[in-house]
């Protein structure tokens, strides 16, 4: 929130943009201004008066810059854009079955969000060492450490906020986590407005139940916005450089789980939640992941047509599409072989974004879920052992992977049995509810499953 770190994040952006803010940088850097934390959120000491006072006049600078002339593939866009379709047939499966398939992927978001959260932060070269230090590489299996050397801990330490309740030796439960709080949230937004909800719905059911300290990044300052009198558009640009992060990708598997086998409508569903607070990339990968799972809830769709439907509902053109096509080529190239050098060439080529942006993320998820071809240990594993933001990442390879399961006992019980059909939220009425009573809730709010239940609504 600091104005001297939004400053640096809003460089960045506008490089990303295609937008010429040299005059600024030099201006800022002349000053005796910073770039912001690499992987941190504030920077410890606030700067002083004048290069806060700097920073606020920058931002109004870099805000009006303009973006390049014609057709741009770093060019914005809102959420109120009419979305593909990805041509992906309604379900033709019961309603017992998809409630069966929700609550795996319920469960997988879990799974891969848990796996993740130890190793959140870390770099490549940490989680890597972590694991294979512990016997546990290529990832198969919960982070731990035993038998890992403390020399080791020191130099790549666990997340500090996750440590005591995500390793294999003191899971009891899924814990909270921003990646499963968004779902609980949309499920609160579908009961109260249903699927044509708007955005100014979406921010005032986080005024009404959200606490800002558990929103980060974009959605901080989205929050920030609304509580300023701001409305939508306005909340995702107002001097927020986090507008193109993953914020609003961890919240569209609602949006796919509630719209099962039409990724359109699942993806506009998306575009409307993410504009609070995302625009461009953000928003195109809130649209990518919504029907990515929306063609896999269907029941019809492999892993592959699912990312093609995802594909399809992005602007061929953005740096997203360029991304995730990357991504799902470089893991066909390794089909059948380790996965590691596909991350090698992600970090390679992506590596220059910070590390919560949507562009590498949405890159590595399409690798990781494209190269496990379906199962769901190497999807899960392959997501965080890929690094960047390695929790959101297993959480949305998990919900696909869960999907494509098809039903919760077909998970492998070494990760959902430490679970225990418990999830802890400050969501109000959600705090140690069951994943099997989220499905449940989840398919009373869906859309219809099959051509017949269409027919008859």
């Amino acid at each position: 929130m600091q104005p001297e770190d939004l400053v640096g994040h809003e460089l960045r952006q506008a490089a990303e943009d295609g937008r010429d803010a040299g005059a600024q940088l030099r201006a800022w850097l002349a000053a005796g201004g910073r770039l912001p934390p690499e992987r941190a959120g504030a920077s410890p000491d606030p700067a002083p008066p004048h290069l806060r006072a700097l920073a606020e006049h920058l931002l109004d600078e870099l805000a009006a810059l303009p973006f390049p002339a014609g057709p741009s593939r770093h060019r914005p866009a809102d959420g109120t854009g009419t979305a593909g379709t990805a041509g992906v047939e309604h379900a033709r499966s019961s309603r017992e079955a998809f409630v069966a398939r929700v609550e795996a992927a319920w469960l997988g978001r879990a799974v891969g969000c848990l796996l993740g959260k130890p190793v959140e932060k870390l770099p490549l070269e940490g989680i890597r060492a972590l694991a294979a230090a512990a016997g546990n590489w290529p990832l198969d299996d919960w982070f731990t450490a035993r038998g890992v050397p403390p020399a080791l801990l020191a130099a790549h330490p666990w997340n500090r906020r996750s440590a005591a309740t995500s390793l294999a030796e003191n899971i009891d439960g899924m814990p909270e986590d921003d990646d499963l709080e968004y779902p609980l949230l949309n499920l609160l937004l579908l009961q109260r407005h249903g699927r044509d909800f708007g955005t100014a719905d979406v921010g005032r059911l986080w005024l009404d139940v959200l606490p800002a300290g558990r929103t980060f990044t974009a959605e901080r300052i989205a929050y920030r916005n609304l509580l300023l009198g701001l409305e939508p558009p306005l909340t995702a640009t107002h001097r927020n450089p986090f507008r193109e992060w993953i914020g609003a990708l961890i919240r569209a598997d609602l949006h796919g789980w509630t719209n099962p086998g039409d990724p359109a409508r699942a993806a506009a569903q998306a575009a409307r939640d993410a504009a609070l607070s995302h625009t461009g990339n953000g928003l195109h990968a809130a649209r990518f992941a919504a029907a990515t799972i929306a063609a896999a809830a269907s029941g019809t769709a492999d892993v592959h047509a699912s990312l093609r439907a995802g594909l399809a509902v992005v602007p061929a053109g953005s740096r997203l599409a360029e991304a995730v096509r990357h991504g799902i080529g470089a893991a066909e190239r390794r089909a059948g072989l380790d996965f590691d050098p596909v991350v090698d060439e992600l970090h390679r080529r992506y590596g220059h974004y910070h590390w919560v942006h949507s562009v590498p993320n949405a890159a590595l998820i399409a690798a990781a879920l494209t190269h496990a071809d379906g199962d769901f240990t190497r999807s899960v594993c392959a997501a965080v052992s890929g690094g960047w933001d390695t929790d959101s990442n297993g959480a949305t390879a998990g919900s696909v992977a869960g999907l494509l399961a098809g039903a919760p006992d077909r998970l492998p019980d070494r990760w959902t049995a430490p679970l225990k059909n418990r999830l802890a939220s400050t969501v109000p009425g959600f705090d140690g509810i069951g994943f099997d009573a989220l499905a449940r809730l989840t398919a009373s709010l869906a859309g219809p499953v099959n051509p017949q239940e269409e027919a008859l609504s």
